[in-house]
Order: C-alpha cells, then sequence, then structure tokens
C-alpha cells in the first residue's frame, strides 16, 4: 500500500501533466480566435467594399448583369449592397438669430388652463385626447 507521501506525488504528477495540457489547449484556442477575429474582421472590411463598388456601379451595370459576368450568384451580389451601413445624411444647419436674439428660440410648451382641463375630462375639444408617441428627433 502507498504512504500518503507518495499518494500526494502522485496526485501532484499527474495534476501537473493535466495543467500542462489544458494550459496547451487554452493557449492554442486563444490565438486561433485572435486570428479568427482578425479574418472576420479583413473579410467585413472586403464586403464593405464590395457593396460600396456594387452601389456606386449600379447606373451602368444592373446586378444581373454584372452576376453573368463574374460567374458570382445575384444573391451574393445584392446581399453586399444590401449589407451595407446605410450612409448618415446630411445635417441641417438650423438658423438662428444673432446672440441675445430669443425670438428664434422655441420657448417650453405649456398648456392653457382650458386646455388642461378639457383634457382631464377627455374633450377632443383642445384635440389633446390624440396621444402621439414620445420620440426623440436627432438633428
Amino acid at each position: 500500500m502507498a504512504t500518503p507521501e507518495e499518494i500526494r506525488r502522485r496526485v501532484e504528477e499527474a495534476d501537473t501533466a493535466r495543467s500542462a495540457r489544458r494550459a496547451a489547449a487554452a493557449q492554442q484556442v486563444g490565438e486561433l480566435a485572435g486570428r479568427r477575429a482578425a479574418i472576420v474582421e479583413q473579410l467585413a472590411e472586403v464586403e464593405r467594399e464590395l457593396g460600396d463598388v456594387l452601389a456606386d456601379a449600379q447606373d451602368v451595370i444592373d446586378v444581373d448583369e454584372l452576376a453573368a459576368f463574374t460567374d458570382l450568384k445575384p444573391s451574393d451580389l445584392t446581399g453586399w449592397i444590401e449589407g451595407r451601413k446605410p450612409g448618415r445624411g446630411k445635417r441641417k444647419k438650423t438658423a438662428t438669430g444673432a446672440p441675445g436674439d430669443t425670438r428664434s428660440l422655441p420657448g417650453p410648451r405649456t398648456a392653457t388652463p382650458e386646455q388642461r382641463t378639457n383634457s382631464r375630462e377627455g374633450s377632443t375639444a383642445a384635440g389633446l385626447d390624440k396621444r402621439e408617441p414620445i420620440i426623440a428627433h436627432a438633428s
């Protein structure tokens, strides 16, 4: 029968070998995942470029004709076009008055006492019972 010290040594040897294999596996998985992430990013960039080129060329060649010339599937070409991120619209500049001119600034909107009364009673006289969703508008 093995002594307690011999048992401890055997367990440590088994744990050392197992720990080394676990560390190697974790390291290899980490390296491969890093490579994969880089490749996925490269692929996404190529697909964005394809979408941009396809969208820019739509006025001179359609998807079906391009598919015939390139031996690519029309669905792939269409997917690259649709996969593009939509461009942000141009922002409209708001007209502002001279410094200190508060006439051009919208003031707080408050209901008159009559509108508040009608709203509580559910009257449509002031047209306040139509509830519109509150939506944040980006400008």
